[in-house]
């Protein structure tokens, strides 16, 4: 089994270089690796690697430009590369999408570590916006079943109650769920 997929964009061709070898040193699999931003955004979109490693100088465009249309397009996990420190391209880097920030020279386990970080804050997005789009799902389910009890309410004269406990054992009886009980209740005349 290989390691996390990853694509490399650093316009100085030496250095693109010995990231690839170090990277697959390290077990990563290296999809593909380029010297400009924009190719870097079609490689990631082509590709769809775990990891994209972006220059924050690179031709076409720059490595923020290219890490805000790579999380845009992808759930790839973004780590920029860069000679400079100074803090507004570290704020630009991190309001583009970037996960990870790290400054030329570094020490292999340096770049290890910010690659690990990254991949971590990669899982826990994923993970995070699947519990909203859930808790999104079940919002919209009990809007729908708050509405069937409303209709229950006003047709038959029942409180609340008794609609929810109507919609319940009409669930319970037919084994099935309250919101396709509540669907039908809001697609026909009201039940008895």
């Amino acid at each position: 089994m290989s390691g996390p997929t990853v694509v490399v964009a650093e316009d100085e061709a030496i250095i693109r270089l010995d990231l690839v070898e170090l990277l697959i040193d390290e077990g990563y699999d290296v999809l593909a690796d380029c010297g400009r931003g924009d190719d870097a955004v079609r490689l990631a979109v082509d590709h769809v690697p775990d990891l994209v490693l972006l220059d924050v100088k690179m031709p076409g465009l720059t490595g923020i430009e290219a890490a805000s249309a790579i999380v845009d397009q992808t759930s790839a996990a973004v780590v920029m590369l860069t000679a400079f420190s100074q803090r507004e391209l570290i704020d630009e880097a991190s309001d583009a999408g970037a996960m990870a920030y790290l400054v030329k020279p570094y020490q292999r386990d340096e770049l290890v570590a910010a690659l690990r970080l990254a991949l971590a804050r990669r899982r826990e997005a994923e993970m995070l916006n699947g519990r909203v789009l859930e808790l999104e799902a079940r919002f919209e389910e009990r809007k729908l079943i708050d509405r069937a009890k409303g209709r229950l309410m006003d047709e038959l004269g029942l409180s609340e109650n008794d609609a929810f406990a109507a919609l319940r054992r009409d669930a319970m009886s037919g084994r099935r769920r309250m919101i396709d009980v509540a669907n039908d209740v809001l697609a026909g005349p009201a039940a008895n």
